[in-house]
């Protein structure tokens, strides 16, 4: 059965020459999965309409991000220039994740192949998120009915504060964020859940960690798992502090999905982070664990989960 991805030529935009931000990572993922022989189903993102980002972020910021006219002080926050082309990529990448949402909530599982720009806050981006399209994904759903209540599980490297900012004091959409303690941002926000990890974690005590913790969120009974599965705390990340190795991190997004669909809940994964230097080792630790995480919800559509 083919992978439900999520996924748009829009996903890759143009940044200046040498930029260190892996924009090819989103192109390059499609070689990877072709190369693990996992067949895809890929779905083109569908734009997210502009009253939808204005429904998190400041209406402001939004025509300034979609006119290309935002502050050289945000673009800086930001970490690369916000053009029409930038643009059209936040448009796509918001609609991708609600777009694999959707079809998690009818089907059980999909992948958007982007997304999880969790750094994003009301009032403008920041950490390489112009908008936040897990904000912007999650407070649509609940808007409009399709889910009553949404938990980010986010488990990039680095903390997931945007994110949490957006939806502090609420609890139809929940936060959950592991990440390195003494990593970006300097000043945490608070989750409704965070799990600060020391530098240096490893497979066996990050994975030991997260069966602690991930079970009584989901015993929460959300209706829908929006998973941030970042790949930036491998070992060999130039922006990650942990140590977990391609093995862990496909155990990692594995466990995840086990967990969420044995309880009948949906799950919608996004990229997150990854930043080693070689781009397409990064697309590769992107595919695995896709296919790891499309392994585990198979398992459970055949037993009707």
């Amino acid at each position: 059965m083919p992978l439900p991805l999520f996924h748009h030529t829009d996903y890759v935009a143009a940044l200046p020459v040498g930029h260190s931000f892996p924009m090819s990572k989103y192109a390059l993922l499609l070689d990877a999965l072709a190369e693990a022989d996992q067949p895809v189903a890929v779905t083109a993102a569908p734009p997210m309409p502009r009253e939808w980002l204005e429904a998190v972020h400041d209406p402001d910021y939004v025509d300034a991000v979609l006119s290309a006219q935002v502050a050289p002080d945000r673009e800086r926050r930001i970490g690369f220039p916000v053009t029409l082309e930038v643009a059209r990529r936040t448009l796509a990448v918001a609609g991708g994740t609600h777009g694999a949402a959707l079809h998690a909530l009818r089907h059980g599982y999909a992948a958007n192949g982007a997304g999880g720009s969790h750094h994003a806050l009301p009032d403008g981006g920041a950490g390489y998120c112009v908008t936040n399209d897990l904000a912007i994904a999650a407070n649509r759903l609940v808007a409009e009915g399709a889910a009553r209540r949404v938990l980010v599980v986010d488990l990039d490297v680095h903390q997931g504060d945007g994110t949490a900012v957006i939806f502090a004091g609420r609890d139809d959409v929940l936060t959950f964020s592991m990440h390195a303690a003494r990593n970006f941002p300097v000043r945490k926000a608070r989750s409704f859940r965070d799990v600060e990890l020391p530098d240096g974690t490893d497979d066996a005590a990050y994975l030991a960690l997260l069966a602690t913790e991930l079970p009584a969120l989901l015993d929460l009974r959300p209706d829908l798992v929006l998973f941030q599965a970042g790949v930036d705390p491998h070992t060999d990340d130039r922006l990650g502090r942990l140590a977990l190795s391609d093995a862990g991190l496909v155990a990692r997004d594995a466990y995840v999905v086990r967990e969420t669909r044995a309880r009948g809940i949906a799950i919608a994964s996004t990229l997150g982070g990854g930043y080693a230097v070689d781009r397409m080792a990064v697309a590769r630790r992107h595919a695995a664990g896709l296919v790891a995480q499309w392994q585990a919800a198979r398992d459970f559509q055949r037993t009707g989960v």
